[in-house]
C-alpha cells in the first residue's frame, strides 16, 4: 500500500516514489547512476574558469579526468594539481574526495535517506549491499560476515563519526608538524586538513608541488599519514566492529565476525610482505632506497607498502623503481584494501577466500574454513567473478593504452592498475597524455571505484531467478 507523505506536493511525491521504486528494483544501477551524475557535476564545476588559477576554462578531458580521480578517490592527475587549480577548484576537489570516499552504495543509501526522510528497508538494503556484495544476488546470505540490515543505521552513523573524528585527529597532529617545516599558521592549518582528508580517503593528492619529498625524513609526519591511510583502507564495517568492541569489551568474540578477522589478517600480512619485498628489491637501488641507512630504508619500504595498497602518497620517484618492484606494486594495487572502505582493488577478503579455496582443494575437503567457521561456496563464486571482472578491465585498458601510446608495458600496466585500484601512484603516464588515453584511464578509475561486482550485478540483472536447471556435466579443469 503506497505511503502518503502529509504536506508533500503530488509532483515531489511521485518523484520520490519513482526514485524509491527504481532503487529497490536495481540498487546497483541506482548507485552507478548516482556516481556518474556526481562525476558529470564535478566535471562541469572544474571546467568553469573560476576553478583554474589562470581563470581560463579547463579543457574537458582534464576536467573530466580530475573529476573522476577526485570522486573515485584515486589521486592521478593530468595537470599540476598545485599550480593549475584556484582556491575554488581546490575546494571543489576536496568535497569531491570526501563524497567519493563514502562509497557508491553508501552514498546512494544516504540520498535515499534524504529523499524518504527515514531509513526504510529499501535504503537499508542499498547501504548493506556496500558491506556485503552477496546481497546483490538471490539466495542465502552469510549475514554474520558483514553488517546486518538492522545495524545499517549504526554503520552510517559510524561512517560519519569516523570520517570526522579520524580526519580531525590527523589534522591536529599534522598541524604542529607543518609549523616546524616553516609553514605559516594559515598554510599549516589548510594543508593539515587537506592532507588528513587525502590520507583517510586514500586519494593521495598533495597541496604542494613537491608532494611528500619535504617530509621524507619526518617520521612523525609520515607515520601519521600512513596510519590515517590504513584506517581508511581497512573498511567501515571493520571500524564499526572495533568501535563496538571498545564499547562492549565483554562481547568481543560475538562482535568480531569472520569478515573482520579475515580483513585484518590479510591486510597486515600483505602489508608486512610488501615491506619486506621492497627492502629486498630496492635496498641496492641508489635512486630509491640505496642511498638510505638500513633503518631509513626499512621505514620507507613499509611506508611504500602501505601506500601501494591504495594510499597514493610517495617519498620516491615511482618511475625509478626496478621492474620487479613495479610488479610487486602492481599486485598490491590490484588487491587493494578492505571491503566497503575508501581503498580500491579487488579487496583483501576476496584474495583470502581464493586462498582458502585453494587450501581446501589441496586438503581434499568440500568446504572452506577459517577461524572455526565454514564459508559457503557462493562466496567463492562472488570472489572469482570479482577477480575476473577486475582482470578483464585491467587487460582491456592496458591493451588499449599500449596501442595508443606505444609506451613500455611495465609503465602502462602500472598506471592502468593504479587507476583500477584507485591508488594514485604513477610512473608519469597520465601527465600530459593525449585525450584518448585520458578517457581510457578515466573509465578504468570509474569502473574500479564502483566495483566489479556492482557493475556485474547492474549489467546482468542478477536478481532474476531461473525456474529450470540444465543437465549437469563436468569439464576437465587444470
Amino acid at each position: 500500500m503506497p505511503v502518503t507523505v502529509v504536506g508533500a506536493r503530488p509532483g515531489s511525491r511521485r518523484l520520490r516514489q519513482a526514485l524509491s521504486d527504481f532503487a529497490a528494483a536495481s540498487p546497483s544501477r541506482f548507485a552507478i547512476i548516482v556516481f556518474a551524475l556526481l562525476v558529470l557535476l564535478w566535471t562541469a564545476l572544474l571546467g568553469l574558469p573560476v576553478s583554474s588559477a589562470s581563470h581560463a576554462a579547463t579543457p574537458f578531458a582534464d576536467a573530466l579526468f580530475t573529476a573522476v580521480s577526485a570522486v573515485c578517490v584515486t589521486g592521478l592527475s593530468t595537470v599540476d594539481m598545485t599550480a593549475h587549480w584556484s582556491r575554488f577548484g581546490e575546494v571543489v576537489i576536496y568535497f569531491g574526495v570526501q563524497i567519493g570516499g563514502i562509497g557508491v552504495l553508501t552514498l546512494a543509501s544516504t540520498l535515499g535517506l534524504i529523499i524518504s526522510r527515514h531509513l526504510g528497508l529499501r535504503a537499508r538494503l542499498i547501504a548493506a549491499g556496500d558491506t556485503n556484495p552477496l546481497r546483490a544476488h538471490r539466495g542465502p546470505v552469510a549475514e554474520g560476515q558483514a553488517v546486518r540490515l538492522g545495524e545499517v543505521r549504526g554503520l552510517l552513523v559510524t561512517i560519519a563519526i569516523s570520517v570526522v573524528a579520524i580526519e580531525a585527529a590527523a589534522s591536529v597532529i599534522l598541524f604542529p608538524l607543518l609549523l616546524t617545516h616553516g609553514f605559516t599558521i594559515g598554510a599549516a592549518a589548510r594543508d593539515a586538513v587537506y592532507y588528513s582528508a587525502m590520507a583517510f580517503t586514500n586519494t593521495g593528492f598533495t597541496p604542494n608541488s613537491n608532494g611528500l619529498v619535504p617530509f621524507a625524513h619526518d617520521y612523525a609526519f609520515l607515520s601519521t599519514i600512513g596510519l590515517t591511510v590504513m584506517l581508511g583502507a581497512i573498511g567501515f564495517p571493520v571500524i564499526y566492529s572495533l568501535a563496538r568492541v571498545v564499547r562492549h569489551p565483554g562481547q568481543r568474540r560475538r562482535i568480531i565476525s569472520l569478515h573482520v578477522k579475515l580483513t585484518l589478517v590479510a591486510y597486515f600480512v600483505l602489508f608486512a610482505l610488501g615491506g619486506v619485498l621492497y627492502w629486498l628489491l630496492e635496498h641496492g637501488n641508489p635512486r630509491t632506497l640505496g642511498h638510505l641507512s638500513a633503518g631509513d630504508g626499512v621505514f620507507q619500504s613499509f611506508f611504500l607498502s602501505a601506500m601501494a595498497r591504495s594510499g597514493g602518497f610517495s617519498t620516491i620517484d615511482i618511475s625509478h623503481l626496478h621492474g620487479s618492484s613495479l610488479l610487486v606494486t602492481d599486485m598490491l594495487m590490484f588487491i587493494g584494501g578492505g571491503s566497503a572502505s575508501t581503498a580500491g582493488g579487488i579487496k583483501v577478503t576476496t584474495l583470502a577466500v581464493l586462498f582458502l579455496a585453494a587450501i581446501a582443494e589441496a586438503k581434499g575437503v568440500e568446504s572452506m574454513e577459517a577461524f572455526h567457521r565454514r564459508i559457503p561456496n557462493d562466496v567463492l563464486r562472488v570472489a572469482v567473478s570479482v577477480v575476473l571482472w577486475g582482470a578483464t578491465i585491467v587487460a582491456s585498458a592496458s591493451v588499449t593504452v599500449l596501442a595508443i601510446t606505444g609506451d613500455s608495458l611495465d609503465h602502462v600496466l602500472f598506471d592502468v592498475i593504479s587507476a583500477f585500484g584507485t591508488c594514485g601512484l604513477s610512473t608519469g603516464l597520465a601527465m600530459g597524455a593525449s585525450p584518448p588515453v585520458v578517457y581510457v584511464l578515466a573509465a578504468t578509475m570509474f569502473l574500479g571505484r564502483i566495483g566489479s561486482i556492482t557493475l556485474a550485478a547492474a549489467l546482468a540483472q542478477s536478481q532474476r531467478q531461473r525456474l529450470y536447471a540444465r543437465p549437469e556435466e563436468r569439464p576437465i579443469v587444470g
